[in-house]
């Protein structure tokens, strides 16, 4: 009878497990315009994907992906994961690109390595200078980069946190404090704050904000504000990695407490066809003066083949 239950107990556990589809593709970059952070559709004016693995020119690329842009005078800049092919693994490094308009992008080269993987490249201005937290969970840690000659040079600055595995760290500005979103495990969400951004940085109270839901833990783009309210991207990782992006409204924040709201629809999804037919997972999106937002979005699917 105990053997019996062992066994049933085994069963009971699988079933409640995730269902882990197996997906083949690559990673590719396109861009996105909408009316709003949560209503981003394809652009006839970019040429999806507007960065494959072929543009890069510095290395032999297997894919590219997370990416994150800013607008600089009148250029916008593009930073973004570029997976090198090597005979000893492969590793991540970030990667640059620019455009005049937002729509016809041109590849100009690898901006940051290091010795461990780099992904996720969060870049963000904070008074004259830029800054970029790239996720490097390889080496436990979130550490925090400054450009020196932007968008060419980066030195590192601070090492903000240290001992977990984080991942795709998404950090933002609130009522005169810093807040950063962060990652273990594809499952697990967790909130700090810090008064400077050098720190210290100090988990939130109710952190963990989530646990053991691979559907809504992984931060997947940035944190922007629309309508008076924060909005927070997170990557469905359910079924298999990088599924979709789901945003969520954040209706408190403060020292002691968090609250949120899920929106009915995913913000970014697989198309069935093409370059993101099979999933998305990160979106970067930005208001424009006309009032339309513009988002550099990544897709999984044929890579990007022309």
């Amino acid at each position: 009878m105990q053997a019996f239950l062992s066994r049933l107990k085994g069963l009971v556990f699988k079933s409640n497990r995730p269902r882990r589809e197996k997906v083949h593709g690559k990673w590719s970059i396109g861009i996105f315009t909408g009316t709003s952070p949560f209503d981003l559709s394809a652009d006839d004016s970019a040429s999806n994907p507007v960065i494959r693995a072929a543009d890069v020119t510095d290395g032999q690329a297997n894919f590219v992906a997370d990416p994150f842009m800013v607008h600089e005078g009148e250029t916008w800049y593009l930073f973004f994961e570029v997976d090198m092919i090597r005979p000893e693994g492969n590793i991540g490094k970030i990667g640059l690109a620019s455009s005049p308009d937002g729509f016809a992008w041109t590849y100009v080269g690898i901006v940051l390595e290091a010795p461990y993987h780099l992904s996720y490249p969060y870049v963000f201005k904070h008074g004259d200078d830029y800054f970029m937290i790239p996720e490097t969970r390889a080496d436990r840690s979130v550490h925090l980069y400054r450009a020196t000659d932007f968008p060419l040079r980066w030195a590192h600055a601070k090492t903000l946190l240290a001992g977990r595995r984080f991942a795709d760290t998404s950090i933002f500005r609130h009522d005169d404090r810093w807040w950063l979103f962060t990652d273990s495990g594809n499952t697990t969400l967790r909130l700090f704050g810090a008064a400077e951004l050098g720190g210290p940085w100090k988990e939130h109270p109710r952190s963990p904000l989530i646990r053991k839901n691979p559907s809504i833990a992984r931060p997947g783009g940035r944190v922007v504000t629309h309508d008076g309210q924060l909005i927070r991207f997170a990557q469905d990782c359910y079924h298999h990695y990088g599924d979709k992006v789901w945003g969520f409204s954040i209706s408190e924040l403060t020292r002691k407490t968090y609250r949120e709201e899920k929106c009915p629809q995913p913000v970014l999804q697989a198309s069935g066809a093409g370059w993101n037919r099979s999933g998305m997972h990160t979106v970067d999106p930005h208001l424009l003066a006309d009032g339309r937002w513009i988002a550099c979005v990544d897709g999984f699917g044929d890579g990007g083949a022309r």
